[in-house]
């Protein structure tokens, strides 16, 4: 299985966007950006540093990029060869759709993955950030709905 030590400039960048810093996420997200093209170089073959490019695109506003990076991360690992490893892509892709606008993509990329392993949780859908571009279309507050838990009693 091949790793990936994420750069923290790209957990710095993360978080100085939630705070709206812009211009640290943008200096961070570009520190972040060199590393891991600098990866993709080297190591052509991860999906792994291509989908942790495609988030970093994504921070950037570099959006056809973000999808380009995205997509091909999914084709090097794919869900038929690897269901459980392949899944990261496949989340990280749904992510970046999110982070660029493609509400479509982004809904029929979470519908295609919630329920898989390694898909992702009611909670993370229900209250994570990344996903508050998709919050009240209709679709999306259905996928969550339908994976909370049963409530207390039933």
């Amino acid at each position: 299985m091949v790793e990936l030590r994420v750069p923290r400039a790209l957990y710095e960048a993360e978080l100085a966007s939630a705070f709206h810093r812009t211009e640290t996420a943008v200096a961070a997200g570009e520190s972040a950006r060199s590393i891991l093209e600098e990866l993709t170089r080297r190591q052509p073959d991860n999906a792994l540093v291509w989908s942790t490019l495609s988030r970093t695109y994504a921070l950037l506003q570099r959006n056809e990029d973000a999808v380009k990076a995205g997509r091909h991360a999914c084709e090097l690992l794919p869900v038929a060869k690897e269901p459980t490893a392949g899944a990261r892509p496949l989340n990280c892709l749904a992510r970046t759709y999110a982070m660029v606008g493609e509400k479509d993509l982004a809904i029929e990329q979470l519908t295609a993955i919630v329920k898989r392993p390694m898909g992702f949780s009611y909670g993370e859908l229900k209250l994570g950030p990344i996903w508050d571009p998709l919050r009240g279309d209709p679709r999306f507050e259905r996928l969550v709905a339908s994976l909370a838990p049963p409530e207390l009693g039933d």
